[in-house]
């Protein structure tokens, strides 16, 4: 059966529906016919993924940026099937290819789609911001991230991108509270508590996101566990400065940041002042609040790249 491309026409600003003919072109000339699945609404992506993969298709790709990928990932993930996923990134973004190593090119995307070369991917599974059983393969954090995501999707659209997420920072960070987070984490069997004060803890699988925030230099897809950061800075003058920081990888083990491994982290807030505030970002996307259940699905999909 023909690999199923499952495109976002609607990623990089539109970009993907305009230049579709001339990419569907390039990639069916490297790899043979494919079979094409356009998204229609925010969801649509993951309903698409998941019949896909029932239906037979042995290679499932999505054509968009990282919350397309994030709903091809989960409808993977509930098909629960061996269909091997692909990427070729049309975002502005782009945080999980980077990790990937891919060259922002289609025909480095091409190239690594028709390799063969394939590594697992470990998932993220959690409860939380009115989720159950959802999956995020990159980075979900609570606090700052998940407060600017709500107030890009509130900003005026003829802002450009850029703009708004500025503007949506400067925003936030006036509006944001210091967390008391209780965490309960376990690795590798073992279970302790945690205390972390800080106005934004990222648990993550990849190594960028927010376009480009290298929060987890040492992250990989396939280990079998997450890198925990935490911005532990008690100021938001010190957490302005700490998260510029972010862009290098520069922030682990400066005063300030907490970072620790983890298979699996509950997290609360001991501080109900800060609760409507400290929001989730789940693979760039905005979802609700705390209580957070995450655990890690080791090599639970298989990576075409």
């Amino acid at each position: 059966m023909k690999p199923l491309f499952v495109v976002n026409p609607r990623s990089g600003g539109g970009a993907t529906e305009r230049m579709w003919s001339s990419m569907r072109s390039t990639i069916e000339h490297a790899i043979g016919d494919i079979e094409v699945a356009m998204t229609e609404r925010p969801g649509h992506g993951a309903d698409l993924a998941r019949e896909g993969a029932k239906a037979g298709h042995p290679l499932v790709v999505a054509v968009g940026g990282d919350g397309t990928f994030h709903e091809v990932v989960n409808g993977l993930m509930q098909a629960g099937t061996e269909a091997r996923v692909g990427l070729i990134g049309q975002g502005t973004g782009g945080d999980f290819r980077k990790t990937l190593g891919i060259e922002h090119r289609l025909d480095k995307y091409v190239d690594a789609l028709k390799s063969g070369r394939e590594r697992p991917l470990d998932v993220g599974k959690f409860e939380g911001g009115g989720k159950k059983g959802h999956y995020f393969v990159n980075i979900l954090s609570a606090g700052m991230g998940g407060l600017v995501d709500r107030y890009v999707a509130d900003a005026p659209r003829v802002l450009g991108g850029k703009a708004a997420y500025f503007g949506a920072s400067l925003k936030a960070l006036v509006a944001a509270r210091l967390g008391n987070l209780k965490c309960k984490v376990t690795l590798d069997g073992k279970t302790e508590e945690r205390a972390i004060r800080s106005y934004m803890i990222a648990v993550c699988n990849g190594r960028f996101f927010g376009g480009g925030m290298k929060v987890a230099p040492s992250a990989e897809i396939d280990d079998g566990a997450f890198d925990v950061v935490a911005l532990g800075a008690t100021s938001k003058l010190a957490f302005a400065v700490t998260s510029n920081s972010i862009y290098s990888g520069s922030h682990i083990g400066k005063n300030g940041t907490v970072s620790f491994r983890a298979n699996k982290i509950e997290i609360d807030l001991a501080n109900d002042d800060a609760r409507d505030v400290f929001l989730l970002d789940v693979d760039g996307e905005p979802m609700g609040g705390l209580p957070l259940s995450v655990e890690l699905v080791p090599k639970a999909l298989t990576m075409r790249a």
